[in-house]
């Protein structure tokens, strides 16, 4: 049973279930991350539902088109979390200078003055990286979709002169204007008593949604995602070179951004490489081990022997038989806990690695239950989700994965009251 008592801070509540201990009742997630956030479809309708500032949503992550969670909202949810994201979005433009932007769904948001697009002959949604309209675009929203596309851009290659600093263009040292920009906005953010969880980037060791590289301009080397898998059978050398020289520049960011940033960050998206699939995984236990982990273990060492942060490892799928290796190479929360994929048994997880893992996710399915089915269903599955992960802490209450766009209002105000129902709560 968790304490009755609810006068924790939310960061004390983070706090309390990342130490694996049970806080004063289970602590929500909705929009610090790229991979817990909600489209901006759903926003605009949370916000309706709760009578909010009639005003276009800011979409801070285009990509997959997330809008921003703010203030406002994130009390009216009762968000114990709070989001410390770059300066610049993943197609390379600077959040600034909003502008108004009609989707083809038709509802107006709020993009950046930079995000530059233009139709294709199909009337496709086509995005430029850095905005720049002048080199070929980098993304594609079709006009039945809902968010972007990665447009694939793949140099053709001299296999015999493949040189793996290509494929490192976009991991540089950070900038003066990255660490002050990460100084300011750290402790802005504590400010506001929510937990802070930062993505300061350059830590996803193979990231394949990151491949393409859909902020630079012309990317070299591997950049095909059918290549890139292939890379990971048969171009194991120039992979580990790749990740070598990733790891260490990151490791010199790292202090660098500690020394801007302190104290104000609770916790660090480090790694969002997908392992799985809905039923099996990409790469075997032993691949992972030899071409993964050591730079996994370097990044989490560094960070567990410099800084209070805690590491953040989101990977979709059938990941249990990774679970073990994740605690090995260090990694202090799983997220999205895909309760729907194969052997992903939730009291099973809790029982095998609840001890050791910190249980982000999982919460409602979003394929399925929280997008169609009734708010019954919702409540249900929330109130059995918490009912497992939350023994002994160490469970934060967010969604499996993003919650996507057409996903009812009335599902989500269904999922928030049965976490509140959890706890004894009168529902909002």
């Amino acid at each position: 049973m968790l304490p009755k008592r609810i006068d924790m801070t939310s960061r004390e509540r983070i706090k309390k279930s990342l130490a694996h201990k049970a806080p004063d009742r289970i602590p929500l997630d909705l929009g610090s991350t790229a991979v817990t956030g909600i489209h901006v479809t759903v926003v605009e309708k949370l916000r309706e539902y709760f009578s909010l500032e009639k005003r276009p949503v800011k979409v801070y992550e285009p990509y997959q088109m997330l809008g921003e969670v703010d203030d406002q909202l994130r009390d009216a949810l009762q968000i114990d979390t709070v989001g410390l994201i770059g300066r610049k979005n993943m197609f390379g433009i600077e959040n600034r200078n909003w502008k108004e932007f009609k989707t083809f769904w038709g509802q107006v948001v709020m993009l950046p003055g930079q995000f530059n697009t233009k139709l294709d002959e199909n009337g496709d949604l086509l995005v430029f990286p850095e905005g720049d309209i002048s080199v070929p675009p980098s993304g594609r929203m079709p006009k039945a979709s809902y968010f972007f596309d990665a447009i694939i851009r793949q140099p053709e290659f001299d296999e015999s002169k493949l040189d793996y600093r290509e494929n490192l263009e976009e991991f540089g040292e950070v900038t003066d204007e990255d660490l002050n920009y990460w100084r300011t906005e750290a402790q802005r953010l504590k400010e506001t008593g929510k937990a802070v969880v930062a993505s300061f980037g350059g830590t996803a060791i193979g990231d394949i949604a990151l491949v393409p590289a859909v902020q630079l301009k012309h990317p070299k080397g591997i950049r095909d995602i059918t290549e890139w898998y292939v890379s990971t059978v048969m171009r194991i050398d120039y992979l580990h070179k790749v990740f070598e020289k990733q790891t260490d520049t990151a490791l010199s960011n790292l202090a660098k951004i500690h020394k801007a940033t302190g104290d104000a960050v609770d916790a660090v998206f480090t790694c969002g490489t997908d392992l799985g699939t809905q039923d099996t995984q990409f790469c075997s236990q032993d691949t992972f081990r030899e071409l993964y982990s050591p730079y996994y273990k370097k990044v989490n060492n560094w960070i567990h022997s410099n800084t209070n942060w805690k590491t953040f490892k989101h990977s979709c799928g059938a990941v249990e038989p990774f679970m073990q290796l994740f605690i090995e190479a260090g990694f202090d929360i799983i997220n999205p806990v895909q309760i729907s994929a194969k052997g992903m048994d939730p009291a099973r997880l809790k029982e095998n690695y609840g001890r050791d893992l910190v249980f982000w996710g999982g919460g409602v399915d979003t394929q399925k239950v929280l997008s169609f089915g009734t708010e019954r269903q919702v409540a249900d599955q929330v109130m059995e989700m918490c009912e497992i992960f939350s023994v002994h802490g160490g469970f934060v209450f967010n969604t499996v994965h993003n919650i996507q766009a057409g996903t009812p209002v009335e599902n989500v105000i269904a999922m928030i009251n049965a976490l509140r129902e959890f706890h004894g709560i009168k529902g909002i």
